[in-house]
Formats: structure tokens, C-alpha cells, sequence
């Protein structure tokens, strides 16, 4: 090769590399990394693969012309991160603010298709201002082709997106159809509309934070699964969330060994759940208690918290944790729990991630908002989510499982492969005491007073209990497998994933078909 044309290759690829001055000053002003600072962060060290680095756009109108970058905004290639591959793509806020134009789509949709080829995890490192509006209708055109992109990789690879600055209008559709959205605290916002349009429409005065920022997808709308304090801490969630799962479908979770004894038995464990069943505690002592030491790692924990999600490591084996939070509501059911809790059981489920159970719920929360939000609608989803998983399902029923929460907390009913009860589990179509007000409605009518009534109502409660809200009638029929000490819940939840951890659906009853019809 002449050494004139290696050197002008030089040229540009440090062009490309190095960006505009001023415009990465700005971004570091704001608090956040540059495309480029991101990926070096995020992936091994020489690993890294760029492709397409020379791509710019095409268009000419409105003095796009005068406006061109090598790379067109978005940094796309292939690395390791933490020794195992994955396909990365970062918008670069530097140019043009990022914006989405013909040519920065069609670089996402290459490498989302490389990413599909190669069977590895997406990483999407999202800090764009949206659809470049001089672009019009290719913008638009590359925004479709991206959202495909995302449902062809649902549940082959997963995905995982990370909002580290704006996302607005229709660049939040592709976060929201991956698996995992991480956001930044300070710099990250997301919405459909922004707060001049909806100020003007609705009357409302908001700010972008107010109105899309991860403070508010993490509690309220559920958009955001994790929050980060900046560019730096979401590359390490990104990091260990990507430790947990396969490279795809087709593969098993990573095994990391931890050094925890499999055998070992935590006597404090026998002394969480309260002996009165009105008393809270917090399931997390019991999930921290039970896996590989300091290996759980939360999934929202900041919404919907009646319930708990998030992975662990159970003798080296990447496993999905889903519990009831008595500290919480009591740890009920309800719109967002339900919603919470079925989503990530479908996720282990495409991924071969053992799913384990912890429950300890009175029911669905009743009342009007409630019912007319859709309870009945979302609280299905709960059902169809553990019905269809064909993973290894374990349950641990700690203290309540009423009614339909019972059915659908991965009872053996919806195809859970070992139940395991504690002695204090109450297993029943309702609490004693709302037993006892039906049951012995006449015995307490007749009461005189009101002291002698709550006497009666105790009395019958107890004896429902007795009769009725234990584990033992529930083992006797073969719903409950085993009933155990809680202090030898580990040794035996190991033993029943190394002896199902091998499982194929065999089930008879399964008809052809595309696919099922969820209640969502």
C-alpha cells in the first residue's frame, strides 16, 4: 500500500476519533462521557471492534450540506466486557446532538443484525435528541427499522439500553421494547412529549426531570429497571447485570463459582418470619440469608417494592429471584407487582435462568381503583408468565399464600417442579380470620358485645388455622413437597437445582402453535 494512503486512512480515523473540541468540553460540562469515553469504560481493554467508523449522511437540505461527521453521531462495534462478547452501540451527543438521521439507523440496525448472527448480547448507550427533523421521513424510516430490530432480538439476545442523557419522542420506543433500561440520575431524561408540548396541550408547567427523569421511570412508571449516579456507575450496573445472564437462548447461564458452602444452614433464618402473622419483616434478610453471599442483585427496586425481583447466584449458578415483601403492603398483588413480577419471569425464562420463589402474600389488593385499572387483566399475566415458563421452577412458601395469589406465586399447580413449605406456611382460599367471618357469620351474630364477638372471631380464626392455614393439608394432597426448618432452605434449594437443572418440558398437553396470547 502507497504510504500517502495510509497516511490519509490515519488522518481520518483520528478525525473520527478525535470529534469536535468544543462540543466534547460541552459534554463534559454536563457531567456526562463522550460516545467513545463510554465504550472505553465498557469494554476490555484492545478489544474493541469499530465498524463503520467513515459512514455520513446523505442528505442535503436545510445546510446538511455544511454539517458532516464521520460516524454520523453513533459509535458501533463489537468487544469483550468482562472477557465474554458483546455488540456495543453509543449515540454521540457531540454531533448534532446525537440526533437519529438514514445513516446513524441503519449503523444500529447492522450491528443489532451482527448481535443476532453472533448470538451475543446489545448494549445501546442511548444520549440522543431524537429524530434529526432535516432528515424527515428517513428518520423516521431508520426509527422502524430499529424497533424491528428489537423484537427480532427479544428473547434471542438480550438487551440491554442504557439512557445517559436525552431520549425523546420516538427513541424511547426502543429502549422500552429491550430487556434492561438503566438511567443516569442528573443527566438522563425520557419522554414522548416534552414539557413545551404538554404544557400547551394539557396546561401542565413541568420540567424534563419532573416529567421524565429517572427518578420518576424508576418509582412511578416502571420504565427504568436500574438508576445510576452517572455515565461511570451505569457501565458498572451494565457490567454486573451482563455476569448474570447467557450470551443467548441457546446458552446456559454462567456458572461462577463463589466459595459459599453449599451445605451451610443460617440459624437466624428460623427466626425471621414473626409468630404473629400480622407482624412485618423485610424479605431481603431472607434472600441475602439464603443465596451465595452478596450475590443478589435487584431488579426495580424502587417500584412496585410489595414485590422483589432481581438475580443470585445459588452454589455458582445464575438463578432469578421473584418474593413477596410483607414489609410493603403487606407484600400483596397488585397492578404493578403483577406487572413487575411477570415481565421478569418471561425474561428467565427465554434466558434458561432458574426461577425461585419466596412467597408470603394475603391476595390481590382489593378495591375500586384497583379493579377498574385492570387488576383482573394484569394480575393474569402472573399466571400465564410461571404457566408457560418451562425452566426449573423452585417455591419456598414462607408464611401467606392465600387464594388466587397462592395459584399464582409458582404454585405446583402452574408447573412448579419442587415446593417447599416452612412451618409457618398458612396455605388457604383466604386468612382465618375473613374464613371465620363467612364460616361462623351466625355464631358471631348472636354475640352480645362487641368484646365478646372479637373473642369468638379469635377463637374460630384459631381453629380455621389449625384446621385448615397450615402446610401440612396442602403436603398431604402432594401440593407441597417437602416442609422444612427455614434454616434448610439453602442446602435443599441446591440440591433440588442440581437434580433440575437438567429439566426439558415433556408436558403432553402442549398443542402447536405460534405463540400464545398473553393478557397484556
Amino acid at each position: 500500500m502507497v504510504r500517502k494512503e495510509i497516511e490519509i486512512l490515519r488522518k481520518l480515523r483520528e478525525q473520527a476519533i478525535r470529534g469536535d473540541p468544543a462540543a466534547i468540553e460541552k459534554q463534559h460540562a454536563k457531567g456526562k462521557l463522550t460516545a467513545r469515553e463510554r465504550i472505553e469504560l465498557l469494554v476490555d481493554p484492545g478489544t474493541f471492534v469499530e465498524f463503520d467508523m467513515f459512514v455520513k449522511h446523505r442528505a442535503t437540505e436545510f445546510g446538511m450540506d455544511k454539517r458532516v461527521a464521520l460516524g454520523d453521531g453513533v459509535v458501533t462495534g463489537w468487544g469483550k466486557i468482562n472477557g465474554r462478547p458483546a455488540v456495543v452501540i453509543a449515540q454521540d451527543f457531540t454531533f448534532m446532538g446525537g440526533s437519529l438521521g438514514e445513516m446513524h439507523a441503519a449503523k444500529i440496525v447492522k450491528a443489532m443484525q451482527y448481535a443476532l448472527e453472533a448470538g451475543v448480547p446489545i448494549v445501546f448507550l442511548n444520549d440522543s435528541g431524537g429524530a434529526r427533523i432535516q432528515e424527515g421521513v428517513d428518520a423516521l424510516k431508520g426509527y422502524g427499522e430499529i424497533f424491528y430490530m428489537n423484537v427480532m432480538a427479544s428473547g434471542v439476545v438480550p438487551q440491554i439500553a442504557a439512557i445517559m442523557g436525552p431520549c425523546a419522542g420516538g427513541a424511547v420506543y426502543s429502549p422500552a421494547l429491550m430487556d434492561f433500561v438503566i438511567m443516569t440520575k442528573r443527566t438522563s431524561f425520557a419522554f414522548i412529549t416534552g414539557p413545551r408540548v404538554v404544557k400547551a396541550v394539557t396546561g401542565e408547567d413541568v420540567d424534563e426531570f419532573s416529567l421524565g427523569g429517572a427518578e420518576v421511570h424508576a418509582t412511578r412508571s416502571g420504565v427504568a429497571h436500574l438508576v445510576a449516579e452517572d455515565d461511570k456507575h451505569a457501565i458498572e450496573l451494565i457490567k454486573t447485570l451482563l455476569s448474570y445472564l447467557p450470551l443467548n437462548n441457546a446458552e446456559d447461564p454462567p456458572y461462577i463459582p463463589t466459595g459459599d458452602d453449599p451445605e451451610r444452614r443460617d440459624p437466624e433464618l428460623d427466626n425471621v418470619v414473626p409468630e404473629d402473622p400480622a407482624k412485618v419483616y423485610d424479605v431481603h434478610e431472607v434472600i441475602e440469608r439464603v443465596f451465595d453471599t452478596g450475590t443478589f442483585f435487584e431488579i426495580m427496586p424502587h417500584f412496585a417494592p410489595n414485590a422483589v425481583i432481581g438475580f443470585a447466584r445459588l452454589n455458582g449458578r445464575s438463578v432469578c429471584v421473584v418474593a413477596n415483601n410483607p414489609a410493603h403492603l403487606g407484600g400483596v398483588l397488585d397492578i404493578d407487582s403483577s406487572d413487575k413480577i411477570a415481565r421478569f419471569v418471561m425474561f428467565c425464562d427465554s434466558f434458561n435462568l432458574p426461577i425461585i420463589t419466596f412467597v408470603d402474600t394475603p391476595g390481590y389488593l382489593p378495591g375500586v381503583a384497583q379493579e377498574h385499572g385492570g387488576i383482573i387483566r394484569h394480575g393474569a399475566k402472573v399466571l400465564y408468565a410461571y404457566s408457560e415458563a418451562t425452566v426449573p421452577k423452585l417455591t419456598v412458601i414462607m408464611r401467606k399464600a392465600y387464594g388466587g395469589a397462592y395459584i399464582a406465586m409458582g404454585s405446583k399447580h402452574l408447573g412448579a417442579d419442587f415446593v417447599i413449605a416452612w412451618p409457618t406456611a398458612e396455605i388457604a382460599v383466604m386468612g382465618p380470620e375473613g374464613a371465620a367471618e363467612i364460616i361462623w357469620r351466625k355464631e358471631l351474630a348472636q354475640a352480645k358485645t362487641p368484646e365478646e364477638r372479637a373473642e369468638l372471631l379469635k377463637k374460630f380464626a384459631s381453629e380455621y388455622r389449625e384446621k385448615f392455614a397450615n402446610p401440612y393439608v396442602a403436603a398431604s394432597r402432594g401440593y407441597v413437597d417437602v416442609v422444612i426448618e427455614p434454616s434448610e432452605t439453602r442446602p435443599l434449594l441446591i440440591k433440588a437445582l442440581e437434580f433440575f437443572y437438567t429439566k426439558r418440558e415433556v408436558r403432553n398437553i402442549r398443542i402447536p402453535k405460534k405463540h400464545g396470547i398473553p393478557p397484556v
